[in-house]
């Protein structure tokens, strides 16, 4: 009988330790793959927003739309201004600008037009993934447009993309992210990432910046 008592016994400290330690390693895990989705997540935002500035610049406006978008880093054109000539030290204290230095020829500009995809994408992800959130089966990021007219009358075009905790970290621990879920809604903030907005003009900011 006392045998068996500390066999019991024994079982229960190392199934008490296991607790314990696996208590302690859980949000430790969830805070490492957290940071590896986020990562991904943020540098496909990131592409969304480049993207969506190159398109503008073409098209004086943002597109919703993801296939406009894709069909746009695909095939379309920007122009690239390009400088030969400079100003020399003793040029600047002589008072020369760069209009003069153009204007007699020490300085020469032409504009030419680049690929979208050589000189934004340049091999670094796929075209048709934009619109894909990482760490998912297939789940897209939602992207809007819109516009908003400022106290001086001026009006700015908006956009935003965005995924919430859920989706992108969707397959983890669901308390910890119902807890960042939580906290982002007590700091009256998005619950998750997100890239630009429709409601305020933040120079397309994301919300990890």
């Amino acid at each position: 009988m006392k045998t068996a008592l500390q066999i019991l016994l024994t079982i229960a400290i190392l199934a008490l330790g296991y607790w314990t330690w696996e208590s302690l390693q859980q949000p430790i895990r969830f805070q490492k793959a957290m940071g590896e989705r986020r990562t991904k997540v943020i540098e496909r935002l990131t592409q969304i927003r480049d993207a969506q500035v190159a398109y503008r610049s073409v098209n004086g406006k943002y597109t919703a739309s993801f296939d406009t978008l894709i069909s746009f880093v695909k095939t379309a054109q920007l122009p690239l201004v390009r400088m030969e000539g400079r100003l020399t030290d003793s040029m600047y204290a002589a008072g020369m600008t760069e209009v003069e230095a153009l204007k007699i020829g020490i300085i020469k500009r032409d504009t030419v037009m680049v690929s979208v995809i050589d000189s934004l994408v340049k091999g670094k992800y796929v075209p048709d993934s934009l619109a894909f959130v990482p760490f998912t089966n297939g789940e897209k990021f939602t992207m809007g447009v819109g516009a908003k007219t400022t106290a001086s009358g001026l009006v700015v075009q908006l956009f935003e993309a965005k995924v919430p905790n859920k989706v992108y970290l969707n397959g983890l621990d669901e308390q910890e992210v119902k807890n960042l879920d939580a906290a982002a809604f007590k700091l009256e903030r998005f619950p998750g990432l997100q890239v630009g907005s429709l409601e305020d003009a933040n120079n397309n900011a994301g919300n990890w910046e």
